[in-house]
């Protein structure tokens, strides 16, 4: 009885240090993500496998540093480009920003829309476009954050069938170990785009700006709580390395297993170029059947709504910072009334890129590939305001910690520079 009981309290302290990381890593496996993974399974097999190997430690190396920061100074990360370096950095992150998170809040209302239209196909996607972005605004104003994710977190669990779905398919299980621990490149700009949707799609800035943010709110919860300065625990630094790291293990599985599923279903079967959502769903069938559309359908609308609110609180919490707006999620409407009147412009915004003509998937799939290419100048800054001991004190990176940034940064240099040059060659 006393050793269940202990196992039980280790089980429950295990929860409690999950936290920011998970719902940042749960929110990465977005509509776009499913996109970009479903569209490297069924273009190129399971060729992409080897990326989830590479993606999970750069990953969560970098989110790391962003969890590090918020805990270490107690600022986001535009407060700190405000207060210690020059404007131009300031408004170089801005602009890189922007418009990358605007077309992946597009893009994911558009998919939303299209795989609510798979369900009821009498209504037009775009009237349930309209519909989740009244729906998601009237929730984020009316409820916290947290909440809301405390529920959509076990509707975006709908995809570990994803998990499941390989071993009821014909997988070539010796292909699927070779393609994994053997990395293969084709040097052409249509693999290219693909690598870089993948790097784009899990190592997002949006998610470093959301993760700093989260943690100095929930630090700043704790120390309300305790009525004490709790900055200098250890216990608190390993209980978010511990949160980053599962929360972004959660993530790469998901990643990894959407490609081996849509590389054994949907390659296999001869549908190598995704244009709709019903083509992504194909690949649940050998599971779901007839419920695939179902399945597939709850799956991306649970992930878009817990997405969204982070993609566009990530780019409030960017301009209320610039500006000195009172910000935070946690907050009433009329506590941070500008906060969330950025929040609902970058969500109308976001609708009216679905009246641009381009189809919800290509949306999805460039706005991936658009993170992978303004990734590599915010990764740069942040590795620097992390070996910055005027900024970060006793909390600067390690060894480890400097390999891995860098060598991020260098992959996705490396991606971006090679499909750039692909493309205009």
């Amino acid at each position: 009885m006393g050793k269940g009981k202990r196992g039980s309290n280790k089980f429950t302290k295990f929860l409690k240090v999950l936290g920011p990381g998970l719902i940042t890593g749960a929110s990465d496996d977005d509509p776009s993500g499913i996109a970009t993974y479903s569209q490297a399974g069924a273009q190129y097999g399971l060729t992409t496998l080897w990326t989830a190997l590479i993606t999970f430690p750069l990953m969560a190396s970098i989110q790391e540093m962003c969890a590090r920061i918020g805990l270490a100074t107690s600022q986001g990360l535009t407060t700190i480009l405000k207060l210690h370096y020059p404007k131009w950095v300031l408004y170089v992150m801005v602009l890189f920003s922007f418009p990358a998170i605007i077309m992946n809040i597009g893009a994911d209302i558009a998919g939303m829309g299209a795989v609510a239209n798979l369900i009821f196909p009498k209504i037009d996607a775009a009237f349930f476009s309209v519909l989740f972005t009244m729906l998601l605004l009237v929730c984020i104003i009316l409820f916290p954050y947290k909440k809301i994710a405390s529920i959509l977190k076990y509707l975006a669990m709908i995809l570990l069938v994803y998990l499941i779905v390989p071993f009821f398919a014909k997988t070539d299980w010796h292909a699927v170990l070779k393609e994994t621990f053997i990395p293969h490149i084709t040097w052409n700009k249509d693999y290219l785009a693909i690598l870089v949707g993948i790097l784009g799609t899990t190592i997002s800035p949006y998610l470093f700006f959301w993760q700093t943010n989260m943690e100095v709110e929930e630090l700043e919860q704790k120390q309300l709580q305790q009525k004490q300065v709790i900055i200098s625990s250890r216990r608190m630094f390993r209980d978010m390395r511990a949160d980053v790291n599962i929360g972004m293990l959660f993530s790469n599985l998901v990643m990894f297993f959407i490609i081996l599923t849509t590389g054994s279903v949907l390659a296999a079967g001869g549908v190598h170029k995704i244009d709709t959502v019903e083509q992504a769903a194909q690949a649940l069938k050998p599971l779901a059947g007839d419920m695939a559309y179902y399945l597939f359908a709850f799956g991306v609308i649970g992930t878009g709504l817990l997405a969204i609110p982070v993609l566009s609180g990530a780019l409030s919490y960017i301009f209320s910072e610039t500006f000195g707006l009172k910000m935070g999620l946690d907050k009433k409407f009329h506590e941070a009334k500008g906060f969330y009147i950025i929040i609902a412009i970058s969500l109308i915004a976001g609708l009216c890129m679905n009246y641009v003509g381009l189809s919800p998937m290509k949306a999805l799939l460039y706005s991936a590939i658009l993170y992978g290419l303004t990734a590599p100048v915010i990764i740069a800054i942040i590795l620097h305001i992390c070996n910055n001991k005027s900024i970060m004190g006793g909390h600067v990176n390690g060894k480890r910690a400097n390999i891995l940034g860098f060598s991020t940064f260098v992959l996705m240099t490396v991606a971006a520079v090679a499909l750039l040059y692909f493309q205009f060659t």
